[in-house]
């Protein structure tokens, strides 16, 4: 199989506007859609609409990854993604990334047609991914994670320490420096002032000189910034809002459940912040 396009192929207008990641979870306990896309007909069926929405990528997960989740063996997670990207690639003008931290579900992914990794625990769970990601020539995206909240850290000196382990990772995988998006994993790991000072701080792992990759679609962060108790699908404003929010800081790419009502605001952002983008 030849390798897959770089992330400059992939994303062309990466940098020159705020692009919009689709989220398509195949699963049946994620926190907002758990159960709505598990049959391969309606994966597809939401898949399509995403991208017709304006979605730039597609990114689709077999495990759910929110607070409390019950981890699925490597067989049942690939058994879930694996028909929807065979029947998706060859129908998708745009890139679908896969949602795992696992190297044998990356590798199965990206021989049946996803072009991305996307990985929660930064390479760092099962460094063997990057192995695999370079063996494909495929983009990663690091997010920073931790397997405990510490209220008393500075959590952008974690993120740069940790981003710094995930980089050599990919480095002495033979990543290029080029195909690599940071996320700061905004919803994990973190207390929720934390959360807000992950966002705050977006320009500090902007500097880092790599795109950043920013997802708080309806998390329940954002629920406690309600004065009412809210479910995930009542939580477009707020968002919008920390979507808005962190395309002005820096965020290059933002990963939503609700593509239409994030292109037309950041279209505004746009053109505020990127005006040769218009």
């Amino acid at each position: 199989m030849p390798p897959s396009p770089g992330l400059s192929d992939l994303l062309p207008d990466l940098g020159s506007r705020t692009l919009v990641m689709g989220i398509l979870n195949v699963t049946p306990d994620s926190f907002s859609d758990g159960g709505l896309f598990v049959g391969e007909a309606a994966a597809v069926s939401q898949a399509e609409r995403l991208v017709a929405e304006g979605a730039a990528i597609l990114d689709i997960g077999g495990e759910s990854t929110r607070p409390g989740h019950v981890p699925v063996p490597a067989e049942e997670e690939q058994a879930r993604v694996l028909p929807v990207i065979r029947a998706l690639a060859p129908r998708l003008a745009v890139p679908i990334s896969i949602d795992t931290y696992k190297a044998s579900t990356a590798r199965l992914a990206l021989e049946a047609g996803a072009g991305i990794v996307n990985d929660v625990w930064g390479l760092q769970r099962e460094p063997d991914i990057a192995s695999v990601a370079a063996a494909h020539g495929a983009p990663v995206v690091i997010m920073h994670n931790r397997e405990t909240i510490d209220a008393d850290l500075d959590i952008v000196d974690d993120m740069q320490a940790f981003f710094e382990r995930s980089l050599d990772i990919a480095r002495r995988a033979g990543i290029p420096e080029g195909n690599i998006v940071l996320d700061p994993g905004v919803g994990f790991g973190k207390t929720w002032s934390q959360h807000l000072e992950a966002l705050r701080r977006l320009p500090e792992i902007r500097a880092l000189g790599f795109p950043v990759l920013v997802g708080v679609s309806r998390k329940s962060l954002l629920g406690r910034l309600h004065d009412r108790e809210t479910r995930p699908a009542d939580r477009l404003h707020g968002s919008l809002a920390a979507h808005a929010v962190a395309a002005t800081l820096g965020a290059d790419i933002v990963r939503v459940h609700d593509v239409a009502a994030h292109i037309d605001a950041l279209r505004v952002v746009d053109a505020v912040m990127r005006p040769e983008a218009r």
